[in-house]
């Protein structure tokens, strides 16, 4: 495992100190008792909360504790929030507010959630999941500062080891046939609960969601479909005889329960995963997550079956101040009358589905996709699927504590991409939609044998 010194992240730069002006009174540190910062645990799955707490502070005392790291691209990312110490001279962010910097309020995670990039427009993103964890450093500055170098001397400092893998966990890279992707096993005999995890427009390979499901026991293959080893490079249509492939292959393996599996989605693969609720008979449970109940932008084709695409209109494309495109409103209306033979049917599908919106999604229009998909489900005397809203939440509603990604490159598009989302509230609905997700895998896939 690499040294923590190697990839921890310094403080960034340049400060302004408040109430440090000549005829300052207050005690030198040297003549403070000892200070410290503690981050419990100090090394921990990336969905587990850290307890933070300071002691040794002055009574009433305004410090700065900021959280810094580095990706595996080196981009840097960081948050800072202002604090005052009790009358003891202690913090602790499970009952102490913050009175101002990314966050207000009470937010015991808030220095992890609300981490922004330096360079604007990055997401953050898990490449290694196994071999190495994320790198956050704690640090503790007298006064509130508010620019970006900071020259005072750290008062205290913590490093805290986020994993997305546990003990273990195996991966197993999947080449067979024309399946690619990285399939996720929890230690132990088994058979586990099988989950098929799909992302979207972004392609490639992406495993951080689907080895943090593995930790807490489920077998999850992390599926690619474009832009991955031999795959096509451009997605042009969507087979769905791929993704039956995949699924059979996983129900295929002794270590996973049978007879189905479920599928956790997202953007545009919560279209495809919505997909194989309906025609694949291996899916018995999907959570859905900011997508569409209709088939847009590329046909999908299953075996003699084609489903032709909603129209798409450039022209309806906003720019948001930051300069992402906001396409929210680009998209074709699956209620037009027109669109019928587009939107995917619902009603065929037999297993449970958990329908995850942020009603703050500049991407598109998922509450009203999510609406329509319930409505269909309704009027066809279905009860089998239900929906979770999140006011202020917006397209990413990743893992609990990830960072809110507010805009981010797309290589479909000349600009980032507007993905939305207020931090806190993204924050809530992440922490609180992650309990729900393992709550019906659970229920809908467990079987006695499992050792959830």
């Amino acid at each position: 495992m690499p040294s923590v010194g190697a990839d921890s992240c310094p403080p960034p730069d340049c400060s302004l100190q408040l109430n440090s002006g000549a005829g300052n009174t207050t005690p030198s540190l040297s003549q403070l008792p000892m200070v410290q910062l503690t981050a419990t645990p100090a090394s921990a799955l990336a969905d587990e909360p850290v307890h933070i707490r300071v002691t040794g502070l002055r009574p009433l005392q305004m410090v700065t504790l900021m959280a810094s790291l580095k990706d595996e691209k080196g981009n840097v990312f960081w948050s800072r929030a202002f604090y005052k110490a009790n009358e003891v001279g202690e913090l602790d962010l499970m009952q102490t507010p913050a009175f101002g910097g990314d966050y207000v309020g009470v937010h015991p995670m808030g220095l992890f959630w609300s981490l922004r990039p330096k360079k604007a427009f990055q997401r953050l993103l898990k490449k290694d999941v196994m071999n190495s964890p994320f790198w956050i450093t704690l640090n503790l500055y007298d006064s509130v500062c508010f620019k970006d170098v900071i020259t005072d001397q750290v008062m205290a400092s913590q490093v805290v080891e986020r994993w997305f893998s546990g003990p273990g966990l195996q991966r197993v890279q999947i080449r067979e046939g024309r399946v690619r992707g990285a399939l996720f096993l929890p230690p132990g005999e088994g058979p586990f609960p099988g989950v098929i995890d799909l992302f979207g427009g972004r392609g490639g390979l992406v495993e951080f969601r689907a080895s943090l499901l593995a930790a807490r026991g489920f077998a999850v293959l992390a599926l690619a479909y474009f832009a991955y080893e031999d795959l096509p490079s451009d997605l042009l249509e969507i087979d769905l005889e791929y993704f039956e492939e995949a699924a059979n292959l996983l129900l295929a393996h002794p270590k996973v329960q049978t007879p189905g599996i479920g599928v956790i989605s997202v953007s545009k693969g919560a279209e495809i995963g919505l997909a194989m609720a309906c025609f694949l008979k291996q899916v018995v449970a999907t959570i859905w997550i900011n997508g569409t109940n209709a088939i847009f932008e590329f046909p999908l084709r299953y075996k003699d079956m084609v489903i032709t695409p909603i129209p798409t209109f450039i022209e309806r494309i906003q720019l948001d101040i930051s300069g992402a495109m906001r396409l929210r409103h680009y998209k074709g209306d699956p209620w037009d009358e027109l669109n019928q033979q587009s939107v995917l049917p619902i009603e065929k599908a037999l297993g449970s589905i958990l329908f995850i919106v942020g009603e703050n999604d500049e991407c598109m229009n998922s509450r009203a996709y999510a609406e329509q998909a319930l409505h269909q489900l309704q009027s066809h005397g279905k009860n089998n699927g239900r929906m979770l809203s999140y006011p202020g939440a917006g397209h990413l509603i990743e893992p609990p504590y990830s960072p809110l990604c507010y805009a981010s490159p797309n290589k479909n598009f000349s600009q980032p991409l507007l993905w939305g989302g207020d931090p806190a509230a993204h924050a809530e609905a992440q922490e609180h939609s992650w309990g729900e997700i393992l709550k019906f895998f659970r229920q809908h896939l467990t079987q006695t044998r499992s050792t959830l």
